[in-house]
């Protein structure tokens, strides 16, 4: 486990990434929700201390423990579902920031739970991401999460609770003297990255592995982010794609855990933007019943690489938060289907209404759900001029200069 400096730094790192995720400078007396599982109470103690010392108004709320969880989803009614809390609206609307502490002690516990119910409890509760993105846009906001180490993660991740742990410490740079200033290098190097490839007039993206051979439309008025503090840690760069133009094969071959529920092996094909056909290796019903989850949900609103220059993971994690962001012998490139970021938007976020997301392609849905492939891959940008641009191969962006 941490030990109490180990548990510190990361609490620094923490509030780094939330105020670096927000436009505006906090001022003392701004609100902070700290949402965090039971098993991270250690770290949420430790954060709670900092916020408090910072002059914020830290409000706390602790998840559903797993088995309160099952007993919600297995006997609440659909009214019950659907509820809205009192007093979360209003909270939500006050809100200037967000640091979430996850730690799932279990993976599988509504592994026999209809989908549909746990997505309409997503549906129901998008009103409240939809208030935090309105704030957000506007610089009212910021936010961050993090992983913290349980047995059950160490178990699904086949690796036992002290390599688990040591590869979040070495993710988080807890073994260094001053992870902040890591962060800080890292969020330069990335920054460099992204105005190269903002600087491209692209028309679409062509990734070619093993298994992949898809296209990805960039769209109008977009931009690369990343390594903006908003996960902890977070080394991809992605954009959110023109979600009607999608077309060809994408494969995930690293599993993942989602709503208690396993997923191997997942092919599927796009045309026209949307999937048209699904494979899996295990848990191919379940990947149905996601993408039915609303209009949207069977769309891209992600397309992310991870130059494994930048990433200090290199064992698969049992969590979207590291698999994501995986770095190993190849990278990674992973694609999320359902909602897009706005922050993507190369404009004023501002003047993103919902007509204009939707009249330049940004997915609206209740579903996010990253999908990761590690194989050797290379990408091309195809550019509007007709010029082809390698940008990525072997896991590493191909921009001259760059550090190895």
């Amino acid at each position: 486990m941490f030990t109490d400096t180990q548990l510190d730094k990361y609490a620094k790192v923490l509030i780094w990434g939330m105020r670096k995720a927000r436009t505006k400078q906090f001022s003392k007396g701004d609100v902070v929700l700290l949402r965090t599982d039971k098993s991270a109470l250690p770290l949420a103690d430790k954060v709670f201390q900092k916020l408090l010392e910072l002059g914020l108004n830290p409000v706390v709320r602790i998840n559903l423990p797993e088995d309160m969880e099952k007993t919600f989803f297995t006997h609440a009614s659909d009214e019950q579902i659907t509820f809205k809390v009192p007093g979360d609206e209003e909270l939500y609307n006050h809100l200037n920031g967000l640091i979430s502490l996850l730690g799932p002690e279990s993976l599988t516990h509504l592994k026999d739970i209809d989908p549909s119910r746990i997505g309409k409890l997503a549906v129901a509760k998008k009103y409240l991401r939809d208030i935090l993105e309105k704030r957000e846009n506007q610089g009212d906001f910021g936010w961050t999460l993090c992983l913290y180490p349980t047995q059950e993660l160490a178990s699904k991740a086949g690796l036992s609770f002290e390599e688990y742990t040591e590869q979040v410490i070495k993710a988080v740079y807890l073994d260094h003297d001053d992870p902040c200033s890591d962060w800080e290098r890292v969020y330069n190097l990335a920054q460099e990255v992204k105005d190269w490839l903002n600087s491209l007039e692209v028309e679409y993206f062509h990734v070619l592995s093993e298994n992949t051979d898809m296209k990805v439309y960039q769209g109008e008025m977009r931009r690369w982010l990343g390594v903006s503090g908003h996960n902890i840690p977070s080394f991809e760069l992605f954009l959110s794609p023109d979600y009607r133009y999608t077309e060809g094969v994408y494969f995930a071959d690293q599993p993942s855990y989602r709503s208690g529920n396993v997923v191997r092996g997942v092919r599927l094909e796009f045309k026209e933007g949307q999937v048209i056909d699904v494979k899996a290796e295990e848990g191919e019903e379940f990947v149905r019943k996601q993408l039915n989850m609303d209009r949207g949900a069977s769309f891209l609103g992600e397309f992310s690489l991870t130059d494994k220059r930048f990433s200090r993971i290199s064992k698969f994690m049992a969590h979207t938060l590291y698999d994501e962001n995986f770095g190993g012998e190849f990278g990674n490139c992973h694609v999320a289907v359902g909602a897009s970021y706005a922050d993507t938007y190369a404009g004023d976020p501002k003047e993103l209404t919902p007509e204009k997301k939707k009249e330049l392609g940004f997915n609206d849905s209740a579903l996010h759900w990253d999908l990761v492939n590690t194989e050797a891959k290379v990408v091309y940008a195809y550019l509007k001029n007709k010029e082809r641009v390698t940008i990525y191969e072997n896991g590493k962006f191909l921009m001259d200069g760059l550090e190895d």
